[in-house]
């Protein structure tokens, strides 16, 4: 940890406020029911988790850097938190006091190793953003580096001095922190909680170094070059450093600001579905997705002109919180889609399993029941739909499943932490939208998209196993033939008179094996394509006919 008075007293604090509430937690949630007092947990547990949120609000504004950060994750944990949280904690998103001017153009002019006057034509004292890390100020470029860029009104980005030490105190009263949960048994055994913080960590970390940030704007913009739903601003890289960071102004309708939309001629319905296309095409397909995507991170950009195809883009800004997924972790993601948009609760259970979600020796049985009940009862439904079922379904729906829920050995790899937010805030972004915006909509084209893509890979699999089959059934003979003709010759030497006989019952065997292979290789192949394609299904269905009939000769002949 840094030294000074004032970061120790930083450390301190921080610690003293998780110490507080994690004992208070203890109190009412573990050693009350013990006694027999759950019901005491119960009462109070609204009014516990809204003054924490009251509480920890304060804290962040008054102490800023990471803890900012910490609350907007909490804020967007819709799906585990309770609303009394969530609610009070959505403010921290705006509600960030800026840095005066003087110190960031101190530390501008210190980077950028000249006056600000000498750098930019001018450049406006008011920040347009101020976020927890930093914030932005617009700009104007001089008549040579606009002539040069193409640009002549930039963003130009500053850190917030002091930053980095802040952000090392934070990290070390993190660290310390997810210790001490790593302890709670109930913590411990669904997430790596140290793990987890050295995620946070190097996300942090990431954040803070705009030369980072600009390479992301850079790498994100050529993943969209050719989709016309996309726009990047562009990075003005001779006027970029470690911490100062310019940029082309991109400036538009805030995604969120419906009244502004609408007086566009823009119909915010129609936004929505575009930006979770657009979001899941980041998770699913290229595997290097926004993971910041709150409102202020987001602008509607109308597009005029009769040559437009269309009439308005997506245009994301702040590039400092990106996440990458893995190629297996991408590909068990796209399996759950497939299966929570095909309602196939078997199926997405495996695929929670499969993307580390849920331990191996996890037992599903229970869990799969659960999930199809879901998918029968709720499935499909928008959040205005949701919105009026009878409470009382999902009390009903809780008490009969909640036990199994709770039970399982539930944990949270590392690189989910990042997954997680950006979904939170994509479901957020289209709810504010429309209301009545149903994220299945947008899910099942998609899902029906990465289904037509799987199984042509499972029928290539299926052909490329076929192609094995059948030259290791075509070339095994003349092998064995080889093997034969040496033993007759006497070239080989025979330590059993029987190695003949046994040869050929191995030759058979080889045979039928190929054969039964090439067989359940056909008619998989045939099934999966049948969906899409009639003709050429039936077609792999019936050749599998063949190999079966010799597969069955190849066994009788001989014996």
């Amino acid at each position: 940890m840094p030294g000074g008075g004032g970061h120790r007293a930083r450390y301190r604090r921080i610690l003293r406020f998780a110490a507080w509430h994690l004992a208070e937690t203890w109190w009412f949630e573990l050693f009350l029911p013990r006694l027999g007092l759950a019901r005491v947990a119960e009462r109070t547990r609204v009014g516990r988790m809204r003054r924490f949120a009251q509480r920890f609000r304060v804290l962040a504004l008054d102490l800023g850097g990471l803890m900012i950060k910490v609350g907007q994750f909490l804020s967007t944990r819709l799906d585990v938190l309770p609303p009394e949280l969530t609610k009070e904690l959505e403010g921290l998103q705006d509600e960030v006091p800026p840095v005066p001017f003087a110190a960031v153009r101190a530390l501008a002019e210190a980077e950028l190793g000249a006056p600000l006057a000498e750098v930019f034509a001018s450049v406006e004292e008011t920040p347009i953003a101020a976020a927890s890390l930093g914030q932005a100020h617009r700009a104007t470029l001089r008549p040579g580096d606009a002539a040069a860029t193409g640009l002549a009104r930039v963003v130009l980005k500053v850190q917030r001095p002091g930053i980095d030490a802040i952000v090392d105190v934070d990290l070390a009263a993190l660290r310390k922190v997810g210790g001490w949960l790593s302890r709670f048994r109930l913590v411990s055994d669904r997430a790596d909680m140290p793990a987890l913080v050295e995620e946070f960590a190097q996300t942090s970390l990431e954040e803070i170094d705009y030369l980072n940030e600009g390479a992301n704007a850079d790498r994100f913009a050529g993943d969209f070059a050719a989709d016309d739903r996309v726009d990047v601003p562009a990075v003005v890289w001779e006027r970029s450093t470690r911490r100062v960071l310019t940029l082309e102004d991109v400036t538009a309708i805030k995604i969120t600001d419906t009244a502004a939309l609408r007086a566009a001629g823009i119909d915010p319905a129609q936004v929505a579905p575009v930006f979770a296309s657009v979001m899941f095409e980041q998770l699913f397909t290229t595997g290097f997705f926004h993971a910041d995507p709150h409102p202020g991170n987001i602008f509607v950009t109308p597009v005029a002109g009769p040559a437009a195809a269309r009439p308005w883009k997506l245009t994301f800004i702040d590039f400092g919180m990106m996440g990458e997924v893995p190629d297996r972790t991408r590909s068990g993601l796209r399996k759950l889609l497939i299966a929570a948009a095909a309602r196939d609760g078997e199926g997405l259970v495996a695929a929670i399993r499969n993307v580390g979600v849920l331990m191996p020796s996890a037992d599903t049985v229970e869990l799969e029941r659960a999930m199809t009940h879901l998918f029968a009862r709720f499935g499909g439904m928008g959040f205005a739909e949701l919105r009026e079922v009878d409470p009382r379904e999902f009390r009903d729906f809780a008490v009969e499943f909640g036990d199994v829920v709770r039970s399982l050995p539930f944990q949270l790899p590392e690189n989910f932490l990042l997954i997680i937010r950006a979904m939170s805030l994509t479901s957020g972004v289209c709810s504010s939208l429309d209301e009545r915006f149903n994220l299945w909509d947008s899910v099942e084209p998609y899902a029906a998209q990465l289904l037509r893509d799987e199984r042509g890979n499972i029928v290539q699999d299926a052909a490329q196993q076929a192609l094995d089959a059948a030259g290791l059934a075509l070339g095994l003979p003349k092998r064995l033939n080889g093997v034969l003709t040496r033993i007759e010759e006497g070239s080989l030497a025979v330590g059993s008179p029987r190695l003949e006989q046994q040869v050929k019952r191995l030759d058979r065997s080889v045979r039928r094996s190929a054969s039964a292979l090439v067989f359940g290789a056909l008619l998989i192949a045939g099934s999966v394509v049948r969906a899409d394609d009639t003709v050429l299904g039936n077609v792999l269905m019936i050749a599998s006919v063949v190999p079966l009939l010799h597969g069955l000769w190849a066994g009788r002949s001989g014996l």
